[in-house]
């Protein structure tokens, strides 16, 4: 027993929560479950609370920098979990890692180049792009037996054909919960280094990684691979602070540095989040007891959400998630039609997740769920997919 309650339901609704109280106006309706948009439903503990409290309490709430203390703390997360050697100069505060990959495709490439990502891939990476006026090119990644790999050959071949000039890596994989090797990794690496391709690595969900498998940060590879790596950091969501807007963006690289500062300059962004960076300095300097329980409590909504697809919902197929709190299912069991699986979905089962289409046309029949949820949440969710099957005789 941990000292940490997740199991306790704590109720969002009227707190202007996306996840809750937008149903009406995105979906048309107010009686969904909600189990899709990435950020979770556990309460902060005291001891950061109390820190964001004491600075609330101060009452003016000014421009703010990143001190010295600031650093230390995104510095020591840093080397601690990932081994990774941060120096204060390389950290660039930021509202968000989308934001910070819009600057970096403006600071790296210009209108008409080619951007090359890997789908079935988190969807603001698509439209950062496309609203960009950049040429989006998919290296889609290889789904075969429940399980994705990269397809190197056609990332080459595509890079060359393009002239891509910026690969934007999801590492851990949103949906498909691959955490990717050094192998992997390093075999990315040479080939954006053979064709001068900047990479911006985002590791959001670098903290989420599950028993037997290890995330490896872009910028432990080695200075070959330093010198082109745009990294993109936040608590948001290891300790779920999405709306205070922070994120540490890790340039080693002066010149790659300079020109992305550049960017943000002329987008006129400047300081950060004043309650955010307090939230972030008292997260990463308290917060490691907190985060260790959530993991493993969200371990075991893993081994739920498995056994229960394999044992009552034999049409679905869950992709072993390595990583991240975002479960990738396969529903191609059930139906071969995309709008048929909504149907089931929101009218039948009352469930609002991520369809699998918006993460790419290949993947229309999956739906990315969040498992970072009390587990009663979870039961109730599975149970009401359950009946939904079981009145369609499937």
């Amino acid at each position: 027993m941990g000292k940490y309650d997740f199991d306790t339901v704590y109720d969002r609704r009227g707190t202007a929560s996306l996840k809750y109280d937008f149903g009406p106006k995105r979906k048309g309706r107010d009686d969904l479950l909600p189990l899709w948009v990435a950020d979770m439903d556990f309460r902060l503990p005291d001891e950061i609370l109390d820190d964001i409290a004491a600075r609330t309490r101060h009452g003016i709430f000014g421009y703010t920098d990143p001190d010295e203390k600031y650093n230390e703390a995104v510095k020591g997360w840093y080397r601690a979990r990932h081994g990774l050697d941060i120096e204060d100069d390389w950290i660039t505060v930021e509202p968000g890692v989308v934001y910070s990959i819009a600057c970096a495709i403006r600071a790296f490439t210009d209108p008409g180049d080619a951007v090359i990502i890997q789908q079935p891939v988190y969807y603001p990476f698509m439209s950062a792009i496309i609203l960009n006026n950049r040429k989006l090119v998919n290296n889609q990644l290889v789904y075969t037996n429940g399980h994705y790999e990269i397809d190197y050959d056609d990332f080459e071949r595509k890079i060359e054909k393009n002239h891509v000039k910026l690969f934007i890596l999801c590492s851990p994989h949103n949906p498909v919960g691959r955490v990717w090797t050094r192998e992997e990794l390093v075999r990315l690496g040479d080939i954006c280094d053979a064709h001068d391709v900047m990479i911006f690595a985002d590791e959001i969900h670098s903290d989420f990684v599950y028993k037997g498998y290890k995330h490896t940060s872009f910028l432990t590879l080695g200075d070959k691979y330093t010198k082109r790596v745009i990294l993109g950091t936040s608590p948001s969501k290891t300790f779920n602070t999405a709306g205070l807007q922070v994120a540490n963006i890790i340039i080693p690289d002066d010149d790659v540095r300079k020109r992305y500062r550049r960017e943000n300059d002329a987008a006129g962004y400047s300081q950060g989040n004043t309650l955010g960076m307090a939230a972030t300095e008292s997260v990463y300097t308290k917060g490691a007891k907190w985060f260790d329980e959530l993991l493993e409590y969200l371990e075991g909504n893993v081994s739920y959400i498995r056994d229960y697809v394999s044992t009552r919902l034999p049409g679905v197929r869950l992709v072993e998630p390595e990583g991240t709190y975002l479960v990738w299912l396969d529903f191609s069991g059930i139906t071969d039609d995309h709008k048929e699986l909504e149907k089931l979905i929101v009218d039948e089962a009352k469930l609002w997740l991520d369809p699998g289409i918006i993460f790419g046309d290949e993947t229309a029949l999956f739906e990315r769920i969040n498992i970072a949820c009390p587990r009663s949440i979870l039961v109730q969710a599975m149970d009401q997919l359950y009946d939904a099957l079981q009145r369609r005789g499937q």
